[in-house]
């Protein structure tokens, strides 16, 4: 059997020392219909929500890769929780969080598997009893 497509999973399982945006939402371009005067966002294949990309930091201290992007399928551009006080990083809950699995070339004829994060909103993160049942 092969197993095809995104799988669901909760943010406090894929992170769970925490994740934190680094910088701003901003809009995915569809780079095959936009052109130097008309720039295109990107939509979702799936649900047709507008695509947003956040770039995101893994709180893991053992993390191989500690920043990654996460896109954000939503009608609306997403609001971010508010910063830390003085630190440029938000620490945030991925809602409806998926994760894809792909093979990425990474030169001299080798690849590895890399995974494509995806989520549907952002909120602020849960602690205690509510992040189990989130």
């Amino acid at each position: 059997m092969s197993v095809q497509g995104p799988f669901q999973v909760e943010c406090s399982s894929v992170f769970p020392f925490g994740v934190a945006l680094v910088g701003e939402v901003t809009p995915v371009l569809d780079f095959d219909r936009s052109t130097r005067e008309n720039k295109v966002q990107a939509r979702d294949k799936e649900s047709g929500e507008l695509l947003w990309q956040v770039d995101a930091m893994d709180f893991d201290p053992e993390a191989r890769e500690r920043t990654l992007k996460v896109k954000v399928a939503a009608p609306v551009q997403p609001v971010p929780p508010d910063a830390l006080t003085n630190a440029p990083i938000r620490p945030v809950y991925l809602e409806g969080l998926t994760v894809t699995p792909y093979i990425k070339e990474v030169g001299n004829g080798r690849s590895k598997i890399a995974y494509s994060l995806r989520a549907t909103g952002l909120a602020a993160p849960r602690t205690g009893r509510d992040s189990k049942a989130a």
